[in-house]
């Protein structure tokens, strides 16, 4: 999108395209291009610069003034500015939704188109291009993904609201204590100069997957996977800490996966557009960097919490005189979950000296059924 409102180029997107890429849109947006961006943004009430704005948010590049916008396309720009005019969102607001909703999407229609057709080994026909069997299989599967998409939104959302409902006060809503946790595949470097393309791509994929399904199965969030390295949440420190030996101990029993490592830290944390930031964040990444293989270390505030909620002990030492004392009142003795493991204090880099504990299951003790 352009602010020039003159006509010249109108033609100029499409002319050159391929006419089943054309086909192709039109068949997912459901309509035809008709408006130049000034245009749309005429019909939309909005001004050149917000449609632009909401546009460039969204992940799509300035088109000039060809016709490449269709009603859907002034149907959203009406919307956002009606939810602004309504004072529902603030403008810069509007933005975010769009930017989120833009980037969130990319990746997950690139991911689909992509599966889609590695799916293909052979075209149903002879002579038949990858590109001409995109057609039939969108136009079966579209309306089945629209639906599915809006029902895991809606389940997301039910989900997220929740736990905000829940929160102690209004400052967590943006503001809040949360474990955080990086688990980062050993070696990766020297891995991609070893291994194919293809079955590099595969270990990553197989590392995200397992990582993804212990994560959720677990109670916690996924909130990005950057291919050798995962970034997840949880409410708890107890939730992250199984998460977390859970994660070790499946990629330990799997000859096919390089070693883990996991690092975690317990406090507050910002969170914007579903990503997390904050000193909090900071240290897990850090202590990641410095973690043993197939180990996890985590911060102090992380072990006081872990301490605090009778996940583990402060110390063995500690652990056998509650022990003794429950036996002594004729109650059941604790049982902890954790070991915790003071390590030697060290500089790490941008937040100062802290003091890295190794955490591990109690001596003896298996992880629960799944």
């Amino acid at each position: 999108m352009t602010v020039d409102d003159s006509g010249s180029g109108a033609d100029a997107q499409g002319a050159g395209e391929d006419p089943l890429a054309l086909r192709l849109e039109q068949l997912i947006l459901g309509a035809e291009r008709r408006y130049t961006p000034f245009q749309a943004a005429r019909s939309a009430g909005v001004t050149m610069e917000l449609a632009t704005r909401f546009w460039r948010a969204m992940g799509f590049a300035d088109v000039g003034q060809a016709k490449a916008l269709t009603e859907a396309d002034v149907l959203a720009l009406r919307r956002l500015a009606g939810l602004v005019e309504a004072g529902l969102l603030s403008e810069a607001m509007a933005v975010q939704v769009a930017r989120s909703t833009g980037q969130t999407t990319a990746r997950l229609a690139e991911w689909q188109i992509d599966s889609f057709l590695e799916g293909l080994t052979e075209p149903p026909e002879p002579g038949m291009t990858r590109t001409e069997v995109t057609y039939p299989i969108v136009e079966l599967l579209l309306p089945e993904l629209e639906e599915f998409l809006v029902y895991v939104w809606r389940r997301q959302l039910a989900a997220s609201a929740g736990r905000v409902v829940q929160g102690a006060d209004d400052e967590e809503m943006v503001d809040r204590r949360l474990a955080v946790a990086f688990a980062d595949l050993v070696g990766f470097t020297r891995l991609t100069r070893r291994m194919e393309e293809e079955e590099l791509g595969e270990l990553v994929e197989a590392f995200e997957t397992t990582a993804a399904d212990l994560v959720a199965a677990r109670g916690g969030r996924l909130i990005k996977t950057l291919g050798d390295e995962v970034l997840y949440a949880a409410d708890d420190a107890g939730t992250a800490a199984e998460i977390a030996m859970r994660l070790i101990e499946t990629m330990a029993n799997d000859a096919t996966m390089p070693e883990l490592r996991v690092g975690m830290a317990f406090g507050t944390v910002t969170t914007r557009m579903g990503d997390v930031f904050g000193t909090t964040v900071n240290l897990a990444s850090r202590l990641t960097s410095i973690a043993p293989r197939d180990a996890v270390l985590v911060d102090t505030a992380f072990a006081e919490e872990l301490i605090r909620t009778g996940d583990a002990p402060a110390s063995e030492a500690a652990a056998a005189e509650a022990v003794a004392a429950a036996e002594k009142e004729g109650e059941e003795p604790p049982t902890y979950r954790f070991a915790l493991q003071p390590m030697w204090q060290r500089p790490v880099r941008g937040l100062g000296v802290v003091e890295p504990w190794l955490l591990t299951r109690r001596s003896g003790d298996a992880p629960p059924a799944s």
